[in-house]
């Protein structure tokens, strides 16, 4: 473990220092390497322990350039938010909301690429009933995964603040959620003894990171600090989704295999139990095809079953949806080397 952490505490420095000039990020750098050392469900504590840490570190250094306004509507609408995100854990796979995530923060590309004029345009405050509904949202994801960071980063963005207000109003939000979801964890028993040394490891790290950017913030540009945030958000979001897919795929047991049956190809995508077949033509479009039992037919194709599997050793039965279409049903018919197929509408 003493190599781990070692490796944890530098890295944590590097990812709040890019975390501060980006605009927001640490969160989800870090994720995927607390994954390997965590099971999902306690990653959130870890992660929550050190960034709490680290935005109270922020608000001392940067306490002159909090936006209040932001601050009084985010906040209590993002805490009872944090609450209902940590119970659906109980119910929900984190994995599969990072995987959200890494979509919505892939969807910053064209951000990249604007030019100064556009990123102007685009500045405007919100009202405060956007603001109550970002605060929400926020707490719900941030209850759940334990980031929020580089998600909610373009709204910052996009309010016209300076690149101190973002690092400051931020980190005002964001500490009282992490407090709160740090009791909301211990409460329901989503700890452990090596989360807590992770996320101890991970405190000291942001405090040592928070008092040192402050020399290095002032010689960045406004234009810059945008496009490094939007480009931060672009690759956590490759990261993110890479990680995510390569769990979904191992904890799922998806595969994917093609081959050829009586002169059509079929594609077969497996996911926990079900098989799924994917078949194009020319003819009949994009089909998808789902292996199904016997009494899983409709009653007047039980009986034609009835009547075929008597005359072959094997039938194989697959459920047919074309889009626009009826549902069809695939009768493979099998005797000795050979296959027949019968197709019947439902």
């Amino acid at each position: 473990m003493t190599p781990s952490l070692v490796l944890l505490f530098f890295g944590s420095i590097l990812a709040f220092w890019v975390s501060t000039i980006c605009g927001g990020g640490a969160s989800l750098i870090l994720i995927p390497i607390l994954n390997s050392l965590l099971i999902p469900s306690i990653v959130p504590f870890a992660l929550t322990l050190g960034t709490a840490s680290n935005s109270a570190s922020r608000i001392i250094v940067f306490k002159k350039n909090i936006n209040w306004k932001i601050f009084y509507w985010f906040v209590p609408f993002s805490i009872p938010a944090v609450l209902f995100g940590a119970w659906l854990i109980k119910f929900l796979n984190p994995i599969y909301l990072q995987l959200s995530v890494s979509l919505l923060l892939l969807a910053n590309l064209p951000e990249i690429f604007k030019s100064k004029t556009d990123h102007r345009l685009n500045e405007k405050p919100y009202s405060n009933f956007i603001l109550a509904i970002l605060g929400f949202l926020s707490g719900l994801v941030s209850g759940i995964t334990g980031a929020i960071g580089l998600l909610f980063n373009r709204f910052y963005l996009n309010y016209g603040l300076k690149k101190e207000e973002i690092v400051a109003t931020r980190a005002a939000n964001e500490l009282f959620l992490h407090l709160f979801k740090l009791a909301v964890y211990i409460s329901l028993g989503f700890y452990s003894e090596s989360a807590i040394y992770l996320g101890i490891t991970i405190a000291f790290a942001s405090i040592i990171s928070s008092f040192s950017i402050k020399y290095i913030l002032p010689y960045i540009s406004d234009l810059l600090f945008k496009r490094i945030g939007y480009m931060s958000m672009v690759i956590a979001g490759i990261f993110l989704f890479s990680n995510s897919v390569n769990k979904i795929i191992d904890q799922d047991h998806i595969s994917v295999s093609s081959s050829w049956v009586i002169r059509e190809q079929e594609t077969r995508i497996s996911w926990r139990e079900s098989d799924f077949i994917l078949e194009y033509s020319w003819e009949e479009g994009l089909e998808i095809e789902r292996p199904i039992l016997p009494q899983e037919l409709p009653d007047q194709l039980k009986l034609k079953y009835e009547s075929i599997i008597q005359k072959y050793d094997k039938v194989l039965l697959e459920k047919v949806f074309r889009f626009r279409k009826s549902v069809s049903y695939e009768f493979y018919c099998y005797k000795g080397s050979s296959v027949t197929k019968f197709e019947f509408s439902e």
